[in-house]
């Protein structure tokens, strides 16, 4: 018998059963029931920790899907944030339900389970403020618990969208908060192609921009990307998915929001927020959902809170499947990391890249698109392509660049691509081909189920 084998059986034995009640559980508690969760469904769930807090504790990840435990090319990858705000705490319980029906639909072979498990890869982080949570209180709208153990926001703690464009910082060295730089760190070892990350306070589908410079982006009053159709779509999908959060005005003391969804600078703009740096360093679009009008719902609001959420959560993890995935490979058949897929008329601050794989995904509407694939030694290749609805099929479109040398060719195609402007400093800021992340998590995974297990016997 192997030794990872007796390992899983002694936690099955150590660990107890863990009933998943509708009710606040604490650090330990959401630690044990991750733990039991992934022993006990090794096929399809992969505990993971990106990091520790100030205090030290874990911030654990479940990520689940047919290959848990590495990114498969051509599945997408997807991800849940909850409890950036620790006083914030809706979200821990929803995303805890959350892992408990996809297991459950899995187990029980229902379609809709089957579907998104064999399609995507999803990763939900319950808690990316442990220590705050520890420190909250049941109020519904003071701040005690919601910052982290130094008193920093979180989400004001990434590096700025526009003010890193002008003053061209290196994330690797701006000093960042452990949890922040554990989120930046995650982003640089995965190809994350959606998110959310689920705040309280109000109920509204906020999409970015947050912040503006007072450049182009501003368009009356809102600060748009060159995704901004994309981004309320998704927006849209989930306030529509919601029991009651396209009606837009259920929030005492909170402006009406029509269709329940919000620009994040039109709303009241932000610095260093973390679905700005996702979306601009990391090619990963994101909401932030605010998800009750009381910050620290009472217990017994919980079950109906789920019930409202229940259909908005899965929809929008369905969203991951909109528009074009593939592959682009030099004129050898290889797949190149670092080539330039750009979409005509989308000028992304920082151009979307291919990852280590050689794949892009491009979330897009249907419609006609018009491609150019940039690297370096090779002629730039032009497409047009037509783009179905991808998420009824679990699937966006696939389609593959290849392409051709050109005839100038003096020696092998340099490891980044040429570009002009500001985008070489995007790459070199976030530096997405990662490697070192991904074997410092490895060995954390490795050896989780000591860490955890020293800390239910302590």
């Amino acid at each position: 018998m192997s030794s990872s084998l007796l390992l899983l059986l002694l936690l099955l034995f150590i660990v107890p059963a863990f009933m998943l009640e509708f009710r606040y559980h604490s650090n330990r508690e959401m630690e044990q029931y991750l733990l039991q969760v992934n022993a006990s469904n090794p096929d399809i769930t992969h505990l993971y920790s990106i990091g520790t807090t100030v205090r030290g504790q874990q911030l654990w990840v479940l990520a689940l899907g047919d290959s848990p435990d590495h990114h498969t090319v051509g599945v997408p990858e997807f991800k849940y944030v909850a409890n950036m705000h620790g006083n914030e705490v809706l979200g821990r319980v929803l995303l805890l339900q959350l892992i408990e029906e996809l297991v459950r639909g899995y187990r029980s072979s229902e379609t809709w389970s089957l579907q998104l498990l064999h399609s995507t890869r999803i990763h939900i982080l319950p808690t990316m403020n442990p220590d705050g949570f520890d420190n909250a209180d049941n109020n519904c709208v003071y701040v005690q618990g919601r910052f982290n153990s130094n008193g920093a926001d979180l989400n004001r703690g990434f590096p700025d969208t526009f003010a890193g464009l002008r003053q061209q910082p290196n994330v690797n060295e701006q000093k960042m908060e452990p949890e922040v730089r554990a989120v930046v760190d995650w982003l640089k070892s995965e190809t994350f192609v959606l998110s959310a990350n689920l705040h309280g306070g109000a109920l509204v589908a906020s999409y970015p921009y947050d912040n503006s410079n007072g450049g182009p982006e501003l368009v009356g009053g809102a600060s748009v990307t060159p995704d901004n159709d994309v981004f309320l779509h998704l927006a849209k999908v989930y306030s529509s998915s919601h029991a009651h959060m396209s009606k837009g005005n259920q929030c005492e003391d909170v402006s009406p929001f029509q269709d329940g969804v919000t620009n994040g600078y039109q709303w009241y703009p932000l610095e260093g927020g973390m679905q700005d740096f996702n979306y601009v360093w990391a090619q990963c679009l994101e909401l932030t959902l605010e998800l009750s009008c009381c910050k620290f719902p009472p217990p017994e609001d919980l079950p109906a809170l789920w019930t409202d959420n229940k259909q908005a959560l899965l929809a929008y993890i369905q969203q991951v499947h909109l528009g074009v995935k593939g592959r682009v490979f030099d004129a050898a058949g290889v797949p190149v990391q670092g080539a330039l897929v750009e979409v005509r008329g989308r000028q992304n601050l920082c151009p979307f890249r291919t990852n280590r794989f050689g794949e892009y995904y491009r979330l897009l509407l249907p419609g006609n698109y018009s491609f150019t694939v940039t690297y370096p030694d090779h002629e730039v290749l032009t497409d047009t392509l037509a783009v179905p609805y991808g998420p009824d099929q679990f699937s966006a479109k696939q389609h593959d660049f290849l392409l051709r040398r050109t005839t100038t060719l003096t020696g092998l195609a340099p490891t980044e691509p040429a570009q002009a402007d500001l985008t070489p400093t995007c790459s070199q800021r976030l530096n997405l081909a990662g490697g070192g992340a991904t074997a410092r998590w490895s060995a954390l995974t490795v050896g989780f189920s000591l860490v955890v297990l020293r800390s239910l016997v302590d």
